[in-house]
């Protein structure tokens, strides 16, 4: 464990001793080595970086379009999906159900949409299963809680990325997400990942890790793994929210759409055809 590690860890320690929550660490570590240490994985700070509130109108800003009619006809592409998700990212295949990884996973509607949830449902509402990962969300409150920015939002292109190396374990960004969408490695992970990816790295032990919507493939001009997995059934659309030509702007012209929760005040960048 190095300094900076330690000194997280004291102050955070102290912190809950002396009753204060989480809010208030983020505080206390905003002025501390964390803060002097970022080197280009800052996280923006609202009305400065163009990717929280409106100014998420200009520039790249990526999407995705689930369409569950299409895996409601097809059920096997959302596994297809996932299992391209699981090997280009080594995510490891524990026995153990309670200690799984997810990076784009199953969920009823029930789970996915709470706030949707009506006594008469469709048929597909009470039976199929859901694909779920992360929002991408323009204003993610994981980003907000995170006190070392391991999680940051990419001003590129909007992505919330994770820098495994920077991420000390703390959790508050899965006890900030409203969906769930954030795992932690409880054990080492590496001796479970049955299809090693040299191009991608593993994590270790004491990490959280989730969706990075395949910003390693997107660099070198590829779709995301799950999309690609997909090809040509349109069951998922991934493209620039602000390009009013883009296949993705198209679709969300065209259809009526939902997204998780939309309560909280994130705004995902994930839309739902349901």
């Amino acid at each position: 464990m190095d300094n900076t590690r330690r000194k997280f860890l004291k102050i955070a320690g102290a912190a809950a001793l002396a009753g204060i929550g989480a809010p208030a660490i983020v505080k206390l570590t905003s002025h501390t080595a964390f803060a002097s240490e970022e080197a280009g994985h800052a996280a923006p700070v609202p009305g400065e970086t163009g990717v929280h509130g409106e100014a998420a109108s200009t520039g790249v800003r990526v999407g995705m379009v689930i369409d569950m009619r299409v895996f409601a006809v097809q059920p096997m592409l959302l596994d297809q999906a996932i299992a391209a998700c699981n090997k280009v990212h080594n995510i490891p295949h524990f026995p153990d159900r309670k200690n799984e990884i997810k990076w784009i996973w199953k969920a009823p509607y029930a789970n996915v949409f709470p706030e949707q949830e009506v006594l008469h449902k469709s048929e597909m509402a009470k039976t199929k299963p859901f694909a779920v990962l992360c929002n991408h969300c323009d204003n993610p409150s994981c980003v907000k809680a995170c006190p070392t920015k391991a999680t940051f939002v990419q001003p590129e292109n909007g992505i919330v990325a994770m820098d495994f190396h920077r991420c000390i374990g703390c959790r508050f960004c899965m006890a900030a997400c409203p969906y769930g969408a954030r795992s932690f490695n409880w054990q080492d992970p590496r001796p479970f990942i049955t299809n090693y990816n040299p191009d991608f790295p593993t994590r270790m032990r004491g990490v959280v890790e989730k969706c990075n919507f395949c910003g390693e493939r997107l660099a070198l001009g590829l779709e995301p793994a799950c999309v690609e997995a997909c090809s040509g059934t349109g069951a998922m659309v991934f493209g620039d929210l602000n390009d009013p030509d883009s296949e993705i702007r198209r679709v969300l012209d065209k259809e009526f759409t939902i997204q998780r929760n939309p309560a909280a005040g994130t705004k995902p960048s994930v839309y739902y055809i349901v």
